[in-house]
C-alpha cells in the first residue's frame, strides 16, 4: 500500500488566504528520505516546503526545500509550519528550540497566532559594487539609489541568509523597477549573497516602516513575495547605520507588486549594534559604495557588524490541506528522520 503524508500550503506573512508568501508544509515528515522530500517538494511546487521532523538534542527539526534543492533556511516558510502546528493544536504558545542547517534557532508563538524566529547574529559590511551597476541592474537611473545612498549604503546584510540591500528614494521608483535578472544575479555572485532586497521608507500603509521587494534569481525566484531572512538582515542594518526613531517592532510592507501583499514584523530590541552610525559613505554616481563607522575605525568594512539578534513575526493561513501520495524511496537503506 502506498504511503501518504499530509500536505499544506500555507500563506505566511498574512491573515487573509492567497496573499502574503506561499510556503509548503509537511507537519509530520518523520521517516522521509531526502529524495522522498525533494519529490514532495517539487510536486507542491511552492518557493520552499518546510519538512517538520522530530529532533534528537531540541523542540523539533525543520528541513527546508525549493523545487529543485534543499535551502538552509526559509523565514516565511518557518512561520507557515508553526503557525500550522499551533492552528492544530499540535503545540502551544510557547518558546521552542528548533534544529537547521544554519544552527538552533528559537521560535516563538503567541496567543494571538504570530509566530517568531529569532535569526542569527547580523553581519553587515558595505558592499564593493558601484551604484551606477545597482541601478542598471534594477533599470534605474543612479539617482533614484544615489540621494539616500548618501547616509546608507548598499551593502551586504546576513542574519543567516545574505542579502545585498539597495536603497531607493522613493516608493514611485520602487515600482518601476524592471531587474536584469542575469546582471542582479552578477551582483548577488560578485558580492557572495543569495538575493538582492531594494526597499523604500516611502510606503503605502501608514503604519509601515518601509516597502520592500527582493529578487532571488540565484534561488530561482525572479521576485518574492514577502521574505523573512531579508528582513531581518534589513532590519539590523537599519538599526546599525541608526536610520530609524521608530521603536520595534518594525513593520515591512512587501508583495504587492506579486499582488499578494504581506507583512513582516521585525523585532531588534535585544542589543545595540556593533559600530551604529548616523552617518554612511558620500557617495557620488558610479563610485563605490563603502563606508565606514562614524569613530572613523575600520572594524565595520573589514570585519562587517555584529550585534544581536533580531527577530522576525508574522501571521499565517492555511489556504490547501490534503494529502500526497509518496513516491518510492531510491535506496532502502537510506532513510533520514
Amino acid at each position: 500500500m502506498s504511503d501518504t503524508r499530509r500536505v499544506q500550503i500555507v500563506d505566511a506573512f498574512t491573515t487573509e488566504p492567497t496573499t502574503g508568501n506561499p510556503a509548503g508544509v509537511v507537519p509530520e515528515a518523520a521517516g522521509l528520505a531526502t529524495d522522498q522530500m525533494q519529490a514532495v517538494a517539487s510536486e507542491l511546487g511552492a518557493s520552499e516546503t518546510a519538512f517538520v521532523l522530530p529532533s534528537d538534542e531540541v523542540d523539533r527539526r525543520l528541513r527546508y526545500f525549493t523545487p529543485e534543492t534543499e535551502v538552509d533556511l526559509c523565514g516565511h516558510a518557518t512561520v507557515a509550519a508553526f503557525a500550522s502546528l499551533y492552528e492544530r493544536s499540535v503545540v502551544a504558545a510557547d518558546t521552542y528550540a528548533v534544529e537547521t542547517n544554519v544552527g538552533v534557532l528559537d521560535v516563538e508563538i503567541t496567543e494571538d497566532g504570530t509566530v517568531w524566529l529569532t535569526q542569527s547574529e547580523p553581519e553587515i559590511r558595505p558592499a564593493d559594487v558601484s551604484l551606477s551597476a545597482v541601478a542598471d541592474a534594477l533599470g534605474l537611473d543612479v539617482a533614484a539609489l544615489s540621494e539616500v545612498g548618501a547616509d546608507l549604503p548598499v551593502s551586504r546584510a546576513s542574519t543567516g541568509f545574505p542579502f545585498l540591500v539597495v536603497p531607493v528614494s522613493y516608493f514611485e521608483q520602487l515600482s518601476a523597477v524592471e531587474p536584469d535578472l542575469a546582471a542582479v544575479e552578477q551582483l548577488c555572485t560578485e558580492t557572495e549573497t543569495q538575493g538582492l532586497y531594494a526597499f523604500t521608507f516611502d510606503t503605502l500603509d501608514g503604519d509601515a516602516t518601509l516597502h520592500g521587494r527582493a529578487f532571488a534569481p540565484l534561488a530561482g525566484i525572479d521576485e518574492d513575495p514577502v521574505t523573512g531572512t531579508a528582513s531581518g538582515a534589513v532590519g539590523a542594518y537599519l538599526r546599525h547605520h541608526g536610520a530609524l526613531d521608530a521603536p520595534d517592532p518594525l513593520v515591512f510592507e512587501q508583495g504587492h507588486f506579486r499582488d499578494r501583499p504581506g507583512r513582516v514584523l521585525v523585532d531588534t530590541r535585544a542589543g545595540a549594534w556593533a559600530g551604529a552610525s548616523d552617518e554612511g559613505a558620500d557617495d557620488e554616481a558610479g563610485e563605490r559604495t563603502d563606508g565606514e563607522p562614524a569613530d572613523g575605525s575600520t572594524e565595520t568594512a573589514d570585519a562587517g557588524a555584529t550585534g544581536a539578534a533580531p527577530r522576525v513575526g508574522g501571521r499565517a493561513v492555511t489556504t490547501v490541506d490534503g494529502e500526497l501520495t509518496l513516491p518510492e524511496h531510491e535506496d532502502d537503506d537510506i532513510i533520514e528522520a
